[in-house]
């Protein structure tokens, strides 16, 4: 064989097993020098073997040369070659390869979920096609030196913007400020629905997707468009075109339209029709035209029109038209864009709201699971170095750049983070209706989106490179020398990076426990918080039809001859919120200037029986007296206010701008009602009794018969006096826990983040523990032969990691306290954070590593050293 001649692979392979053999104290292959040889030469009992290595060494380098030409000259052949390794070392490791593809495969599982949902906030509203050129009318005005942002408007505002900037916009259109739930039936089927009445430019401008009819149908005041879910179950499979349908009993409208259900992610998802805002008008405010704020305004923007430039030409409109001496309100338009995430305004000003907080918060937690995910692989990797260590100085021998070292070790990262998101889509999969449950969203995979798969591409692609680049500088930062002859840095120095990161891990795994169970305990907190009423047994609903009017006592004396009814009560509010506030009252010693605000409540005289009200002064309203009928019962906070010590008796006034003063004696006082969030303060309240029909009624169940026995009977009264309306209950305290809906939401997603981080942190610890164990086998035989006990082993590798937890835990309680304490600011009633929640939190954090760490040093400690020992 020639001097210059490459070797063949197979003599090549050969000798290179032969040359890994060699016990030279100093540098080898490319780092030889001449004076090394010089020295090395005038050694007689190394002449003959450097003789031959440098005959192996001339011989290789060619051919190292050659082989790295042609991989260069190929990149397909060396990037196969990179995945085929890649590929046999996850199968070679089998534990491993599954801590780190199952472990990035939950951090991305959790990162896609949340991904998702940000996508579904940010784009709301979007279904709508004009949404760039749609805004929303917004009026500033001040009232007792506050300052207040609101929506609603007059009815004559919409007509004079019109006429007076019409050129500005395309169309302007008026909605009712809220929801309408009203009775919509045909023939024997009767529902419940919520919907709008609004202007018959409204669909065209909303963009609704017609599947009957067109955007014109609601011309006629006669007429309706109902969504597709609503227009099924009133017809069925008959075309619903041109049907009639009854609303309220009272008025025939004629279906002109089918749209189709607008999506969850739309400011009007819970329409299910959209009525002539005229009909309701016409019935209620035909001539209120510049004193009650009852609708919303809508304005399409001509194209090429600037929002802004428009806000400051409309924006003293409205003053002309006010009466004199009474306010000054401002104008301006708020972009459809700005809707959803950007419409909360304190004192007159625009703040961060809730939504935008959950998206930082969501998107940060789901950044920091897929970062814990992909610590677990640079952890590994790196602790594994020592293997792949003799690789890399083979590879660095025979010819290979640092360069091509780095992109072998991120091309096996790539690698392994596709199969981790492929796993991560099936994993999607199955959990997407379990947190589309959570979130209330119905969120989907979109399989059929180019622009989701070049993002998928692109997440997988930077999680590679964020898992994979510290190990791959690291492996490939080897010296050939030293790796060779087993001196690569693999002791306390080589640790302290891992030990960083697994600090870090448990550092946000600890922190979200922490969070967990603080939102719990304020979630329970206000839950245990008295609310002045009984909840259970106790249900309410909204007749819905012209019908019931005039009809009270009877459906009461019908109610209670069933004998499931242990009393039954009117009011115009709901209980569970605090609708219906006036000021303009007046009692004994209260200063003029102070003029407090009251959630009142009118109510029939056996609403207290029937909600269970607590008294501490006085007596309830009463049939078997006339005068009952100018008293009052307050509340405690409302006693507080007047600051009154004998209360009974004494008169309060009321002068609500609307009609003369008149005055009420005081009967009673209860215990406060938690009508509104149970997170807030406790509205002041004054009860008044009412001879008119109010509008809900209030049902409460004999505690002695059960709501399965009593519905059914309760029903069956009603439809006999009131057969026009669906008997549409609603459970109070089941109303009550919807309230807790969005703090629950927050308590699951960070449980289930908790769980997750845990999880992958208590995951990568195993796979460490593992490493060491199999890494310390032989020092575990000689303790074991010179006597060492199973707990002592088991503390020394251990200990570690106790260590690390505690340090962990250190850092995280005072980052923990600091956020938590500012999220339960926004609550008026809120918990106080204990030191146990902490120590809590930290005990679990470390009994969960004990436990995880403990299962292989206890396997270790046990095993027979004979076996350790023997090895190599």
């Amino acid at each position: 064989m020639k001097q210059n001649q490459p070797i063949p692979p197979k003599l090549a392979k050969k000798l290179l097993v032969r040359f890994l053999r060699i016990d030279l104290q100093e540098e080898v292959m490319g780092d030889l020098d001449e004076q090394f040889y010089v020295n090395l030469k005038k050694k007689p009992l190394f002449r003959a073997r450097l003789n031959y290595w440098y005959q192996v060494i001339n011989y290789m380098r060619p051919f190292a040369i050659d082989q790295s030409k042609s991989i260069n000259s190929n990149h397909h052949a060396m990037y196969q070659n990179y995945l085929k390794i890649g590929y046999r070392n996850l199968f070679k490791n089998k534990g491993y390869a599954f801590i780190n593809v199952g472990g990035l495969a939950i951090g991305m599982v959790v990162a896609i979920l949340i991904g998702l949902w940000v996508f579904d906030e940010l784009s709301y509203n979007k279904y709508h096609k004009n949404y760039d050129s749609i805004v929303r009318v917004l009026r500033s005005d001040t009232y007792k030196g506050q300052h207040y942002v609101s929506a609603s408007h007059v009815r004559g505002l919409g007509p004079l913007l019109r006429s007076e900037y019409g050129s500005h916009f395309k169309d302007v259109v008026m909605v009712r400020a809220r929801i309408e739930k009203r009775v919509v039936a045909s023939g024997h089927r009767r529902f419940t629905q919520g919907g709008y009445f609004i202007e018959p430019a409204g669909p065209e401008m909303f963009s609704l997707n017609m599947t009957h009819g067109t955007w014109d149908g609601l011309n006629d005041m006669n007429s309706i468009l109902l969504s597709r879910s609503l227009a099924k179950k009133l017809f069925g499979e008959i075309n619903p075109l041109n049907q009639v349908v009854k609303m309220d009993a009272s008025w025939d409208l004629k279906v002109t339209g089918v749209y189709e259900d607008l999506p969850l992610n739309s400011e009007f998802n819970a329409a299910t029709y959209f009525a002539p805002l005229k009909r309701y008008i016409d019935g209620r405010y035909k001539d209120d035209i510049w004193t009650n704020q009852f609708l919303h305004i809508y304005a399409q923007l001509n194209p090429g029109i600037n929002a802004e430039e428009v806000s400051a030409l409309i924006k003293n409109t409205l003053r002309a038209h006010m009466p004199e001496g009474t306010s000054t309100p401002t104008l301006s338009l708020h972009p459809m864009c700005r809707w959803h995430l950007y419409s909360e305004f304190e004192d007159g000003v625009q703040v961060t709201s809730e939504r935008l907080k959950f998206i930082w918060f969501y998107g940060i937690i789901g950044l920091f699971v897929l970062l814990l995910a992909c610590i677990n692989f640079m952890n590994l990797n790196t602790a594994r170095s020592e293997k792949r260590s003799r690789e890399v100085g083979i590879r660095k021998s025979i010819g290979s750049a640092r360069g091509q070292l780095i992109t072998q070790f991120l091309s096996e990262s790539f690698m392994v983070a596709t199969l981790a998101y492929v796993f991560a889509l099936l994993l999607v999969n199955i959990t997407l209706p379990w947190f589309n449950d959570v979130a209330g969203k119905a969120l989907t995979i979109p399989w059929a989106n180019k622009w989701f798969w070049f993002c998928g591409l692109g997440f997988i692609i930077i999680t590679a490179l964020l898992a994979g680049s510290y190990p791959a500088f690291y492996l490939s930062s080897f010296r050939p020398v030293k790796v060779l002859k087993g001196t690569v840095a693999t002791g306390k120095a080589a640790a302290k990076p891992r030990k960083v990161l697994v600090v870090f891990q448990f550092i946000i795994s600890i922190t979200l426990i922490m969070g967990t169970i603080i939102i719990n305990k304020q979630i329970q907190h206000a839950k245990n918080r008295p609310v002045g009423y009984s909840k259970e047994g106790l249900l309410m609903f909204k007749p819905g039809s012209p019908e019931y009017w005039g009809k009270y006592q009877t459906l009461r004396n019908e109610f209670k001859k069933t004998g499931v009814v242990h009393e039954m009560a009117e009011a115009n509010y709901p209980i569970t919120n605090i609708r219906g506030n006036n000021s303009g009252f007046m009692w004994r010693d209260k200063d003029p200037s102070f003029d407090p605000s009251f959630n009142t409540i009118m109510v029939t005289h056996e609403y207290g029986k029937t909600v269970g009200w607590e008294f501490i002064h006085g007596r309830d309203f009463s049939r078997n007296f006339q005068s009952d009928l100018s008293g009052i019962v307050i509340t405690e906070s409302a006693l507080k206010l007047m600051e009154m010590e004998n209360p009974v008796g004494e008169v309060v006034s009321w002068e609500p701008g609307w009609r003369e003063a008149a005055n009420f004696t005081i009967l009673g006082v209860v215990k406060d009602m938690v009508k509104g969030s149970p997170f807030d303060e406790v509205r002041p309240s004054i009860i008044f009794l009412s001879q008119t029909d109010l509008s809900w009624l209030f049902i409460r169940i004999n505690p002695k018969v059960s709501a399965g026995e009593a519905l059914p009977k309760i029903e069956a009264a009603f439809n006999k006096v009131i057969p026009s309306a669906p008997f549409d209950y609603q459970f109070v305290d089941e109303l009550y826990d919807a309230k807790f809906r969005s703090e629950k939401r927050v308590s699951k997603v960070a449980g289930f983040m908790a769980v997750i981080a845990i999880f992958i942190s208590c995951l990568g610890l195993l796979g460490l523990a593992s490493y060491v164990a199999e890494k310390r086998t032989k020092e575990i035989g000689i303790r074991k032969i010179l006597g060492a006990s199973v707990a002592s082993i088991w503390r020394s590798l251990t200990g570690e990691y106790v260590v690390l937890v505690l340090l962990s835990c250190l850092i995280a309680i005072p980052i923990a306290y600091y956020v938590l304490q500012n999220w339960l600011q926004k609550f008026d009633y809120r918990m106080e954070i204990s030191w146990w929640i902490f120590v809590m939190a930290g005990s679990g954090a470390l009994l969960i590593t004990l436990i995880t760490v403990s299962f292989q040093a206890i396997k270790s400690a046990t095993a027979n050293p004979v076996d350790s020992l023997k090895s190599e």
